[in-house]
């Protein structure tokens, strides 16, 4: 099981750890043809502008969009989860538009207002530590989007199928248990079986 962490920016290696820790063979992604070895593929954060320019520029747009159209599961963080939204308020184009929910950039302030927490999400038996710097927040989600956890009556990490995304950063802590649930879901998808 080959899990890719989009490599233009962001905390590359720290996700490579995250998932290396849950189990999971991790490589950065710095070419499009890397996409067809690959069984998951992290989108970690940064600018979500940045990231979809650079998407663009080097042709992972519909690359990744055919990615997830093979079930393939994608898992967002912070910018991440900006660049697989359907809807982006106060922008007009959505960078890939795969899942189904409308975000708001930098929801939670600047840099400085940055924070920590030990948050519940479900699937996952105790809380998992998240860090939250200039986060985006879920606004809005589709039919059948689940929401897996909820800071301050907000949306931060949801599922829509094969898709997972979460406003926080879980690669800047040594609780590797998103990994782990995303690395779940990348076995399940590979052995052909259903959500569970």
């Amino acid at each position: 099981m080959k899990i890719g962490v989009l490599a233009l920016q962001g905390a590359v290696s720290e996700h490579i750890r995250s998932l290396e820790q849950a189990g999971a063979e991790a490589v950065a992604v710095k070419k499009t043809q890397q996409l067809s070895e690959l069984d998951g593929l992290v989108i970690p954060g940064g600018e979500s502008t940045t990231i979809g320019k650079l998407m663009q520029k080097y042709g992972f747009i519909e690359q990744i969009r055919e990615f997830s159209e093979a079930g393939k599961p994608i898992f967002g963080t912070c910018a991440g989860l900006i660049v697989l939204a359907k809807e982006i308020e106060g922008q007009e184009q959505p960078h890939l538009g795969l899942m189904d929910i409308t975000v708001t950039r930098n929801a939670f302030g600047r840099q400085k207002e940055s924070f920590e927490i030990d948050l519940p999400v479900v699937g996952i038996e105790q809380p998992i530590r998240a860090v939250f710097i200039r986060a985006p927040l879920i606004r809005e989600i589709g039919a059948d989007v689940e929401v897996l956890s909820v800071y301050n009556g907000e949306m931060v990490t949801a599922r829509e199928g094969h898709l997972l995304v979460s406003s926080f950063h879980p690669e800047l802590t040594d609780d590797y248990r998103l990994h782990e649930y995303f690395t779940q879901m990348v076995r399940q998808s590979k052995t052909g079986e259903s959500k569970g």
